[in-house]
């Protein structure tokens, strides 16, 4: 069990996942999430995308998400995100608008548009409340009332699971904190809540043994590091050149530290030299 790859690696997870052997792995997981969204549990799933060896981290532009539809058409997205990129309330509802968008041909009518499901599954937090799986669709403010089904975006963030949350039932909790994977000795309680898990597991520890899908892993760990860095190196950039300009206006360095959440001291660095 040691030394178990990271399922929270989005090659990884698509492997486990997004791969047409282990379909049914997904309907289970995907119907946890919708049930406890109050909806009805798919019987089938078809994958638009399913994982090859097409997929290779050697790619930098390779996105490692799950495309599936329903019987119905419905469109569902899967996206797995290891390091905060930022903005990522805009970030998907622009991936769920070329989705929706994506599906008329042109002088087609509107009509034969489908609901269009995106699942985010995040390694931090981005909502200001401690629900660890939140549902969003297209409602009227004050009764309540839905304009559309067609929209329909799900946050789902491991950061706010923590050990103690071992459920005693099945349901979502059981797939997130495998996901989460933090600790292997609560798996066989997991298993027993969740049957369908057992096939995740066992996938993932055989994933773990493969040599070669072990180094294309490490690939992939290394690219999505490097891209964290790079992000958080040019957000730093950007605090330093805002308080840079505070200053100019000459505010004092206790409210620039608040307004850019550096420290004093590096603050009084950027001061001009006279």
């Amino acid at each position: 069990m040691n030394d178990l790859l990271d399922p929270k690696n989005d090659f990884v997870f698509k492997r486990i996942f997004g791969s047409e052997e282990n379909k049914d792995i997904l309907l289970a997981f995907l119907n946890r999430a919708f049930m406890e969204a109050g909806e009805t549990p798919l019987t089938e799933i078809i994958l638009m995308n399913p994982f090859t060896d097409k997929d290779s981290p050697r790619d930098k532009q390779s996105i490692f998400d799950i495309q599936a539809k329903t019987i119905e058409g419905n469109l569902i997205n899967v996206e797995m995100q290891l390091f905060n990129k930022y903005d990522n309330e805009k970030r998907t509802l622009y991936y769920w608008s070329k989705q929706y968008s994506g599906q008329l041909e042109e002088g087609k009518t509107y009509k034969l548009l489908k609901k269009c499901v995106t699942i985010n599954i995040l390694n931090f937090s981005v909502l200001p409340n401690n629900r660890y799986h939140n549902v969003f669709h297209l409602r009227e403010d004050h009764c309540g009332i839905t304009l559309t089904d067609d929209i329909e975006i799900h946050f789902m963030e491991l950061s706010k699971l923590n050990e103690q949350m071992i459920p005693n039932e099945g349901g979502l909790l059981n797939w997130l904190l495998f996901l989460k994977s933090e600790n292997t000795d609560s798996w066989e309680v997991l298993k027993l809540n969740e049957p369908g898990l057992e096939k995740a597991m066992t996938a993932l520890e055989y994933l773990s043994q493969d040599a070669e899908a072990r180094r294309l892993y490490e690939m992939r760990q290394k690219h999505l590091h490097d891209e964290a860095s790079m992000i958080e190196g040019a957000k730093e950039e950007t605090k330093l050149e805002v308080a840079k300009n505070l200053l100019r206006m000459g505010m004092d360095l206790s409210s620039i530290a608040k307004a850019t959440g550096l420290p004093e001291d590096d603050i009084k660095k950027l001061k001009p030299m006279h």
